[in-house]
């Protein structure tokens, strides 16, 4: 194992510790934090790391980096290890959990802004907020489990993202470790502060391979009073997504989905395509909306599920955590992410002959194989679509894949050589001893 202190070149790769020394390391840094929070992992997290440390404030982190640095050791941040576990090729020699970093630092209802521990679940932070009446407008798969360092790392988002933005948009402070255990901040508590605005968007989204967050402010918004969701069946993708448009043309809807076959449970046949548009406010703008939606859908052919053809109450928000939430595309033998102008998205889905679940009024959808893929037909999968999204001004992301297959295919798109250039510079930079998630993001790094 190398255990100079040279800065790695971008793009390099590091050793990663053997599983023979892993007893040496977790004695070593259970002599920083304490024995008893260096743990191994559990059969989701053992595909990513080779063994858990659970700090429990950001000096912990420092001293953990600190470490790992000196010796060349690997970590990474670590929710519920389900994103990582399925696109890491090998594992890390640490994974940093915070599940003892889960308090909220901060909370402001008045300003609507709260701060928190990027420990802390998404159901739990949007918990304490709900007797106030408001919540981090975010909805990722399964939100009892998605922690705040989990949602900013991979910039986790839901079908929301059409009327409330992503992670990114909510983001006005960020705290992490970073080189050398330095804790760093960026941004403020207050929604008029613009400080740090670059390193914040420059965390989201960047899988922990320039640091560890450990705390993040964000605005917050009011809980709409009433939810209700309309869906309608078509035998067409193309006339599902027809309709989906001129929803999305007239009205502000909370969300808009498309669904393939055969996703929904009473779709009539395996050919039908599902519509799905939630729609939220107070009486008088629900009953505005769900008259105007029955009036453009009526026309639209198709046929409605509901004898109203909206659902409403408990089984509108029952069926939207099951059926569009909490959809979980992990587990399949290959999947991807593409996002496209969404003007071009069912032409560009229609392309790829794959699977999926679009969200239509963002443009963006998850594509995905079910049956077992040999390496060079994925990586020829991969690469089709890939030209797909390209030619509709749009990019892919391979969001999971069995692991057989993991080494055929770059995760990422490779941007032009320019942007690759700075975003190897700003890894240099920022992460010189190259130990946080070597080798899981954008060309390499």
């Amino acid at each position: 194992m190398r255990r100079g202190r040279r800065t790695a070149p971008p793009g390099a790769r590091i050793t990663i510790v053997a599983v023979e020394e892993s007893s040496r390391i977790a004695e070593r840094i259970g002599a920083l934090i304490g024995a008893d929070r260096v743990r191994a992992p559990d059969a989701a997290e053992a595909a990513c790391v080779g063994i858990i440390v659970e700090p429990a404030n950001a000096e912990e982190i420092s001293a953990i980096v600190r470490f790992c640095e000196a010796g060349r050791i690997t970590l990474v941040p670590l929710g519920a290890g389900r994103t990582l576990a399925q696109i890491r090729r090998a594992p890390v020699a640490i994974g940093v959990s915070l599940k003892r970093m889960a308090r909220i630092v901060a909370y402001e209802p008045d300003d609507m802004t709260v701060v928190a521990e990027a420990g802390i679940t998404v159901a739990a932070l949007n918990a304490a907020m709900a007797p106030h009446g408001q919540r981090l407008p975010v909805d990722p798969y399964n939100p009892e489990v998605t922690t705040i360092g989990s949602l900013i790392g991979a910039a986790h988002a839901g079908p929301l993202r059409l009327s409330e933005g992503t992670v990114r948009d909510l983001l006005i402070g960020i705290r992490f470790v970073g080189h050398g255990g330095a804790i760093v901040h960026g941004g403020g508590r207050v929604v008029k502060n613009v400080a740090g605005y670059d390193l914040m968007k420059m965390m989201t989204g960047a899988f922990g391979t320039l640091g560890i967050v450990t705390e993040a402010a964000f605005k917050v918004r009011p809980i709409p009073p009433l939810y209700r969701l309309a869906i309608k069946v078509f035998n067409r993708n193309t006339a599902a997504f027809e309709a989906a448009r001129t929803l999305n043309d007239a009205l502000p809807l909370s969300h808009l989905e498309v669904m393939a076959p055969p996703i929904p449970e009473w779709a009539a046949a395996q050919h039908d395509f599902t519509l799905m548009a939630g729609f939220s406010g107070n009486q008088d703008e629900i009953d505005h909306q769900a008259v105007k939606i029955q009036e453009l859908m009526g026309g639209l052919g198709g046929g409605f599920l509901a004898d109203s053809g909206i659902l409403a109450g408990r089984e509108a928000h029952v069926t939207y955590e099951w059926a569009l939430r909490d959809r979980y595309f992990y587990k399949l033998p290959l999947a991807a992410q593409i996002a496209v102008p969404p003007a071009r998205l069912a032409h560009a889905i229609k392309a790829c002959g794959a699977g999926f679940f679009a969200h239509a009024g963002s443009g963006v959808a998850q594509i995905y194989i079910h049956g077992e893929l040999s390496a060079d037909d994925a990586r020829k999968c991969v690469a089709q679509w890939r030209e797909i999204a390209h030619s509709a001004g749009g990019h892919l992301r391979v969001i999971a894949a069995a692991p057989p297959i993991r080494g055929a295919f770059d995760f990422f798109d490779t941007p032009n050589d320019g942007a690759l250039k700075l975003m190897r510079r700003m890894k240099a930079a920022f992460d010189p001893a190259g130990i946080f998630n070597p080798g899981c993001f954008v060309g390499g790094i």
